[in-house]
Parts: C-alpha cells; sequence; structure tokens
C-alpha cells in the first residue's frame, strides 16, 4: 500500500473518499471547517440532522457541492478535549473497514490540526498500513471481498510537511515489520517450521543488503553445549535452527541492542501433553520470534543509526520416544543444570541457551520477548504484554514507549523472594515454580542467565493474537520494539 502526505487546497482534492474529523456538539476540526466553508455550510447541515451528536461514529455523504472529492467521511472522534492519538486511530480502523465495505481502495485523510504531528501522522498511517494487511497464503480471497487499501494520503498543514513526511516513511517500515510478524504467526505449522523460520532470514538478507543472516544447525549448537534448547527438539522430526540476524547501522565499535525471540513454531507441550481444545493457536508460540524478524525489518527499512542483532530460538516441542520427561536433568549452555519437571514449560529452555549466546556481542541491552505463561494473561488479560526487568530506567524507558506506540506493556516483580519457587534437589534449578505467580517465576528463571548486560524480558502471550471471529496474529510488540530502537538511534520521539 502506498502511503503520501500531500497539501494544498482540501475542496479541490480528487479523492474517492475525503475523511475529516469531527468532535461532539457539532464542532468541526479545523480541515472539516475549511470543507465546510468551500460547500457553503454542506457539512454543518449534516452535522444538524443529529447523526453524529455524540461525536461519536461515521456520517458517509456524496457530491458535497463545490468539493472534488466524490465522497465526504465525517469521522466521529468525540470530545475536543479528550481527542489523542488512540481516539484517531480507533476511529480510523473502523471508517477504513467502511470504506472496504463500499469497495474504496483510495482514501485522504486530513489530520486535525491538533494531532497533525509526527505522532499523529506516524500513527494515522500505521494504522492504514495494518488495515491493509490480510492473510492470503493458504486461503486466497472469496471474488466479493472487500478489496485492500492500495494508496492512503495524509493532509497536513505546510509547517508539518518535513515532520510528516519522516513519520510516512517510518510508519511504512513498522508496517512492513508488522505484516512480516503476522504473517509469520499465522502461517500453520506445517508450513511455518524452523526451518522456513531460517530460511526467511537468509532470503531477507538477500532482500535487504543492510541485513545480514547466520544460521546454527544442531550440530553447531551441540558444539557449543546448548543442552536446553537442543532439549526441546529432540521429540520432533523438525531440527531446530538458531537464527541470526544483524544489522550494523552505527559505528563498528558501538555496543549493538539485541532481540531475542522464543520461536517455537508449534507447541504441544511435549510429554505433558496440552489440552486438545485450541491446540491450534499453539503455532503462534513463535510470535516473539516474529516480532524479532519484524522489528530487524522496520529497523533497516527506516536506516536508524543503530547496531542491531536479532537472535530467534526455533523449534518444535513434540511428544516422541526422544522427548523431554517430566524428572529430565539437562544442561544449559551457561553450565547450570536444569530439572524439567514439566515439558510444557519449553519456552525457557530454548531462551536461556539464546541469552547466554548473546554474552558474546558485549550488548548495550538484550530485550527478550516470549509467548511465556499463561499465567500473565490471567494477571494481565489480552491489552498490556507483562514487563519483567530489575533496571528501573530500562523499565521506564520501555513503558513509554510502549505507551507512545499504543502497544502498552504493564511491569511485574521480580523480586528475589520469588527465586527460591525453582529450587530442587536435582539441579541447579527446576523449570517451573508451581502454580503461584507462574509468569514471574518464568522470569525468574530467564534472569539466571542474564547476569551479564542490562535485560529485560516481555512475555507476549496475552498480546500476539486474538481468538474468535478475528483470530489472527497482531504483530505485537513490533511497534513497541521500532518506537524504542527510534528512541534508542535518537532519530525521533513521539511524545
Amino acid at each position: 500500500m502506498q502511503l503520501k502526505i500531500v497539501g494544498g487546497d482540501l475542496a479541490k482534492a480528487k479523492t474517492p473518499c475525503l475523511i475529516l474529523g469531527v468532535y461532539d456538539k457539532h464542532k468541526r476540526s479545523a480541515p472539516a471547517a475549511a470543507v465546510d466553508e468551500a460547500s457553503d455550510g454542506a457539512i454543518t447541515q449534516l452535522l444538524r440532522k443529529g447523526d453524529l451528536d455524540g461525536g461519536k461514529g461515521l456520517l458517509l455523504a456524496y457530491d458535497l457541492p463545490g468539493i472534488a472529492a466524490e465522497r465526504v467521511l465525517l469521522l466521529g472522534l468525540g470530545k475536543r478535549k479528550e481527542c489523542n492519538r488512540g481516539t484517531l486511530t480507533k476511529a480510523l480502523g473502523t471508517a477504513l473497514s467502511r470504506l472496504g465495505e463500499h469497495r474504496v481502495t483510495k482514501a485522504l485523510l486530513a489530520l486535525p490540526d491538533d494531532l497533525d504531528d509526527y505522532a499523529g501522522v506516524r500513527a494515522a498511517a500505521l494504522k492504514a498500513a495494518e488495515g491493509a494487511y490480510r492473510y492470503e497464503q493458504t486461503k486466497p480471497p472469496k471474488a466479493d471481498a472487500p478489496p485492500l487499501l492500495e494508496r492512503f494520503e495524509l493532509w497536513v498543514a505546510p509547517a508539518q510537511h518535513a515532520g510528516a513526511e519522516r513519520a510516512v516513511a517510518h510508519a511504512e517500515a513498522i508496517g512492513a515489520g508488522v505484516a512480516l510478524a503476522r504473517e509469520l504467526g499465522n502461517l500453520p505449522g506445517n508450513i511455518c517450521t524452523p526451518t522456513y523460520l531460517a530460511e526467511r532470514a537468509t532470503a531477507l538478507a538477500d532482500q535487504l543488503g543492510a541485513l545480514s543472516t547466520e544460521v546454527l544447525d544442531e550440530d553447531a549448537m551441540a558444539e557449543l553445549g546448548m543442552g536446553a534448547l537442543l532439549s526441546v527438539s529432540r521429540g520432533s522430526r523438525q531440527p531446530a535452527k538458531l537464527i541470526k540476524m544483524t544489522y550494523q547501522g552505527a559505528a563498528a565499535d558501538a555496543k549493538p541492542i539485541v532481540l531475542v525471540g522464543k520461536g517455537l513454531t508449534f507447541d504441544a507441550g511435549g510429554i505433558s501433553i496440552k489440552p486438545a481444545g485450541e491446540m491450534d493457536e499453539m503455532k503462534y508460540d513463535m510470535a516473539g520470534g516474529a516480532s524479532v524478524f519484524g522489528a530487524m525489518v522496520a529497523a533497516v527499512r527506516m536506516g536508524l543509526p543503530i547496531n542491531l542483532i536479532g537472535v530467534v530460538a526455533a523449534s518444535e516441542n513434540l511428544p516422541g520416544g526422544a522427548a523431554n520427561k517430566p524428572g529430565d536433568v539437562v544442561t544449559s549452555l551457561s553450565g547450570q543444570t536444569i530439572e524439567i519437571l514439566n515439558t510444557d514449560a519449553e519456552g525457557r529452555l530454548i531462551l536461556c541457551d539464546a541469552l547466554t549466546y548473546v554474552e558474546r556481542f558485549e550488548p548495550a541491552v538484550v530485550l527478550d520477548m516470549a509467548t511465556l505463561t499463561g499465567a500473565c494473561i490471567i494477571a494481565l488479560g489480552k491489552h498490556p504484554s507483562g514487563l519483567f526487568t530489575s533496571d528501573d530506567t530500562l523499565a521506564k524507558e520501555i513503558t513509554a514507549a510502549g505507551e507512545a506506540a499504543d502497544d502498552r506493556v504493564w511491569r511485574l516483580p521480580l523480586w528475589d523472594d520469588y527465586q527460591q519457587q525453582l529450587d530442587t534437589n536435582f539441579a541447579d534449578m527446576a523449570n517451573i515454580g508451581g502454580r503461584e505467580a507462574g509468569a514471574v517465576t518464568a522470569a525468574c528463571f530467564l534472569s539466571r542467565f542474564t547476569k551479564a548486560y542490562p535485560w529485560a524480558h516481555l512475555d507476549i502471550a496475552g498480546t500476539a493474537w486474538v481468538k474468535g471471529k478475528e483470530k489472527g496474529a497482531t504483530g505485537r510488540p513490533v511497534p513497541l520494539l521500532s518506537e524504542l530502537l527510534i528512541r534508542r538511534s535518537g532519530v525521533a520521539a513521539a511524545d
């Protein structure tokens, strides 16, 4: 989809649909007021009919006098004082769905004058880009399916054009990263295997000249001593892969930011097998790895002046004759031993070796993403991702980036009090800590492998996909990661 910044006289803008914001009590945004004046009060007359009295909803009108646009869509934004980026993007999402129903593939949004800064433009453009995604690889669209948006223009005042152009470029890059993460997550497990992920990473390096990819196979991982990661893949016929993607946008001696993702392309639970109901959703257990792919693509396309490494630990977790058994003890790359009390707590086993592996890069910071625990969903629901770190400054940085990107997190404790729940008589630690505070003890487990660098963990089990009629991958936390990388690079910051 094409995103473009435009200016000029809105009344003369030739577009299949001009989208204008209005507020409660018949108040108009500045662009809506300008179009209203050019049409001899046609918008005022429409508002007086009462359809948008509450300031919410949509009103579609055709052939307004003096207006070149074929349609004008009035977008209710509620109370002017309460309108913000979140209000705009939520209403815009509804509007874009409406346009699809009317088979409109091109539209022009005139942003309200208090939302036409870098952050507002980027949020609106990204919403449009995300709305242009549709999964089609194993289910082609029906002949009468609503068309996808092909071109989305944003009108801003001339003084805002420079920042708006940069915002659109960033939105295009982030949108591409979100779409890739969603596509990888939505693919079925018989297609999206660890080998498939490795091949996609290699292909990305071919497509994006600034990205390089290295893939470690099981022999290479065994030589390094990744006993925890390799124990998970033993029950599957699909070999595990450790995928490393590198982008160098800064000086060679600048310490890299490292992203680590859980890439469980399917998780049946192993010997501790999951219930059959909704097990199909375990194809999404690689969403953390998918978000690493997405963030790498976004950073490269934005050309951020940072050094970035993405590591994806990819495996399947299936029951089999060679699979982990409850009570088995494995030795991790760090040399610490782990008693496996539940084979369905496998994500931390592949992540712990990946987190030890990245020490060699002397990272400035490491952030891992994983659909790690159902306990996080019980604690926080489906709205924020769970954030765990002992670094208060890093926690504030990630939280602020999440708020700015509308991809929020909520910090949960990572206190030493919880560490004793991982005690066992037969190894340095157990891989589970009991029913109490399951998300916390999972993070505590990972913390034992991250002493060498600043680190934070995101549990995205509740945010990586949605259930029900709209079932599918969300692409989170690619927006958060992208915002964090933008801020770290010093290129721009959304307030």
